[in-house]
């Protein structure tokens, strides 16, 4: 017992405490239950570890950070530790990795477990973090009632700014971008060479890993995405060796042809799939683990359909490691202005223009030599441009988009 408390120590104490990401300070740190969801690779555990760090600057024995995949649970409990760490006066308990947590028995699994801990310790405050996978999973305790949620994306291009130039612009709402985009916009490029960090950042900066090693950073993420389809969903779900292989499959067909817009009986033909239903699973479970990201087409109502209208990689960094080649420029464009806006926003695939967002702006993306005619009689439009520091009128900047969050 007394290493995992020395490795919790040596693991606070190391953590780089000079860059805190945005939703640190939006995070209700007093709340008794905080669960911290994210893709693999995106900065919970160096979050958990910086409010680790911060607590035990006044007593460290009241704090403990352990991993659920530490081979020490294959003979303890959470509930175990947990026990004995309050016997000795332990009050802020970290626990990482959640669903790779060994459980002994079927209905005794990790969200069991912490329910337990919960409700026996009232003065024990519990941050646990997990995959974006969690929610596939279907646990036995029901932590709703108890939890204060959050999740933690990437790196927003304007975080990766402030990393990698020390700097500490503030994010801007959309309606604050639309309405006053030129002058925000030169506010920051007269204090940075905004477009080449831009094209950094496209390339390697949604995942902050990449300073650890540069030349190394394409590799370890195509690593990331085979502890996601090899060990991550099939902890939290009922996926099978060979769903998994289907995955990868359909994960490269998908990443050839981004955006790709599909015909489900070709996909299901050519994984051999008998069902659609089991392929819109895969597709969503795909999704939830933060590799693709689907676009409905706007309706009314805005009603889900069966299919989604078109299916992006998540993120432009994935795109650049997945494709042997240079990745299309416009899909470049697309996928970066969906990824960024959909995180505060409702993004839909409109009849007109490239996207549509929260039912009333519509957007085509391009390069500083996109005509404005083509969505100019729609009320509300705008135009997101590459290659450009400073925009005029309803053309605004494409870097700009990645200071929403």
């Amino acid at each position: 017992m007394e290493s995992i408390f020395e490795q919790s120590q040596r693991r606070i104490n190391r953590v780089n405490s000079v860059f805190f990401r945005s939703i640190y300070h939006t995070i209700d740190w007093g709340c008794r239950l905080i669960e911290i969801n994210g893709a693999r690779g995106v900065g919970k555990t160096t979050l958990m570890l910086q409010h680790a760090k911060i607590l035990s600057n006044s007593d460290i024995k009241r704090v403990l950070y352990v991993s659920l995949d530490d081979p020490f649970f294959y003979n303890h409990s959470i509930i175990d530790i947990a026990d004995y760490f309050v016997k000795f006066g332990g009050v802020y308990l970290f626990l990482d990795e959640v669903h790779k947590y060994p459980s002994k028995f079927p209905k005794h699994d990790w969200s069991a477990e912490i329910k337990v801990i919960y409700d026996r310790y009232a003065d024990l405050q519990i941050v646990y973090s997990g995959s974006s996978v969690l929610q596939l999973f279907k646990g036995h305790g029901d932590l709703s009632r108890r939890k204060c949620s959050y999740n933690l994306p990437g790196l927003s291009f304007r975080e990766y700014i402030n990393w990698v130039s020390k700097k500490e612009f503030s994010p801007y709402t959309l309606i604050q971008i639309l309405e006053n985009h030129a002058d925000i916009a030169k506010a920051i490029t007269e204090e940075i060479k905004v477009i080449p960090l831009f094209i950094d950042y496209l390339k390697h900066g949604y995942y902050p890993y990449y300073q650890e090693a540069p030349d190394q950073f394409c590799s370890r993420l195509r690593d990331t995405i085979n502890v996601i389809l090899e060990q991550d969903l099939p902890a939290v779900s009922s996926f099978s060796h060979e769903n998994h292989i289907k995955l990868k499959k359909l994960l490269a067909v998908i990443a050839e042809t981004v955006p790709f817009t599909p015909n489900l009986s070709n996909l299901r033909s050519e994984l051999f799939i008998t069902d659609q239903r089991t392929l819109l699973n895969y597709l969503d479970a795909l999704e939830k683990a933060e590799l693709l990201s689907t676009i409905d087409k706007a309706t009314r109502g805005m009603k889900r359909l069966q299919k989604p209208a078109k299916i992006y990689l998540n993120n432009t960094n994935l795109l650049n490691c997945l494709y042997f080649d240079k990745p299309n420029i416009g899909t470049q464009r697309e996928t970066f202005f969906f990824n960024q806006l959909r995180s505060n926003s409702i993004v839909n695939y409109p009849d007109k223009g490239d996207f549509i967002v929260d039912s009333k702006y519509t957007f085509e993306i391009g390069g500083k030599s996109k005509p404005s005619f083509q969505i100019q009689d729609i009320p509300n439009s705008y135009y997101a441009i590459d290659d450009i520091e400073i925009g005029f009128g309803n053309r605004i900047p494409l870097w700009l988009f990645g200071f929403v969050y």
